[in-house]
């Protein structure tokens, strides 16, 4: 396969149906549209993107604009920045929006003396020993090592089944505020909140079968099996530069934020437990990202994937048969923006064709935070319900974390 120069024919790639404007159910609707979506592909003979427009309102926009886009063309960030450069400031219709700058943490460069040298000697060992360390989980995972059996894990065969996406908003006013007081970063607080948003749900789900089994109620605070191996792949960008860029840097041959796909992936261990203080979860969730941000799994993996393609395809098969889900975490505009002068309610991300029963995405958008899920409807029947449990989540952390400031101000200080 390769890429040719074509012409764009409109026609092929644009599709506005006629809708009913007095529905019973818009909002059920276009999420029925973006779920029948699924089940078709582009085909190959054209660019492999289009879009649907929905003429009918729902309860969060006048109009929904479905953008469908062949990942070879490109990944979230690309496609974000992609989008960024069609629209406007709400503020401003003749200016682009604003890119917010993210600034990766890098060394210090001073020497230090000999003490700041054994620290960078030990650094780099711990490094390449993490990175050993995750290779031989990756390949023992490929191989034999498997997660536990659970409700939101698919089984064998493994198909692309239809596909259900679901979205929650949240306020990322109220993620800041857990960030801020724990210490972490937004990503930290995303991956605790999934964490106890799946414990939750999880343990719904095996309280209701201990029900069935025994006819009785059992223990209602704790129905999770001890020792519950759930794991996902982590989606991580790759670029020199952190976050998304100005469309026009992205495409020079000298950018630092190369347009296409350079991500790469990490195995993360979601711990699935309930526990008194929701705050340990995103204790829990900053350790094991702190360790993850000292491994090259990621670009071993990416590096994989872009030398042995088709060896990387059948290992990637095994590997998604024995872990659970996908997480990945696209920043969007800071600001409102609007989209040929329509100004833009909300940016939900999805993704369909991968074997995972359950795929999260995160965007964030102005003060918003949007938390979409790609779900298997043969293996998660109610991903309503599960979304609802990741909302809830983060009102507890919220709570517990205004509680402990009313408690004692002087314990979490604004950072």
């Amino acid at each position: 396969m390769r890429w040719v120069r074509t012409e764009v024919n409109l026609d092929n790639h644009v599709r506005v149906p006629k809708l009913d404007p007095c529905m019973e159910s818009p909002d059920k609707f276009v999420e029925d549209y973006a779920s029948n979506l699924s089940t078709t592909t582009i085909s190959k003979s054209m660019p492999l993107w289009d879009v649907h427009l929905l003429n009918v309102q729902t309860s969060e926009a006048q109009s929904t604009c479905i953008i469908r886009v062949h990942h070879s063309l490109g990944d979230g960030i690309s496609l974000m920045s992609l989008l960024l450069s069609c629209t406007r400031k709400a503020s401003d219709a003749e200016a682009l929006p604003s890119i917010p700058t993210i600034k990766r943490g890098n060394p210090s460069n001073n020497s230090g003396g000999f003490w700041q040298f054994l620290l960078k000697l030990w650094c780099l060992a711990l490094l390449y020993w993490n990175t050993i360390v995750d290779i031989v989980m990756s390949l023992g995972t490929i191989f034999f090592l498997e997660d536990t059996k659970t409700p939101l894990k698919a089984t064998l065969p493994l198909g692309t089944p239809r596909k259900r996406f679901v979205h929650k908003t949240i306020s990322l006013d109220d993620v800041k505020l857990v960030k801020n007081a724990m210490g972490t970063t937004i990503n930290d607080v995303m991956v605790a909140i999934t964490q106890a948003g799946l414990s939750s749900y999880l343990n719904r789900k095996f309280g209701d079968n201990k029900k069935d089994n025994q006819g009785a109620e059992g223990n209602a605070s704790n129905n999770l099996p001890n020792n519950i191996r759930l794991r996902g792949a982590l989606f991580v960008n790759l670029r020199s530069s952190a976050g998304i860029q100005a469309f026009d840097d992205m495409t020079r041959r000298d950018s630092k934020g190369r347009w296409g796909n350079h991500i790469g992936f990490v195995l993360f261990p979601f711990t699935m437990a309930i526990r008194d203080d929701l705050l340990d979860h995103v204790r829990e969730a900053k350790i094991t990202g702190d360790r993850k941000k000292a491994t090259f799994e990621a670009k071993f993996n990416y590096c994989m994937a872009r030398f042995f393609p088709k060896w990387f395809t059948k290992l990637m098969s095994s590997f998604a048969s024995r872990t659970t889900l996908c997480f990945s975490n696209i920043p969007g505009p800071a600001e409102e923006i609007s989209y040929f002068g329509h100004p833009v309610s909300f940016i939900a991300l999805g993704v369909y064709g991968q074997p995972y029963a359950l795929v999260i995405h995160v965007v964030s958008y102005e003060k918003k935070m949007k938390i979409i899920l790609s779900a298997d409807e043969n293996v998660i029947s109610d991903p309503h319900q599960l979304c609802d449990d990741l909302q809830n989540s983060l009102e507890l952390m919220k709570n517990a974390v205004i509680a402990r400031k009313r408690a004692d101000p002087q314990l979490y200080k604004h950072h």
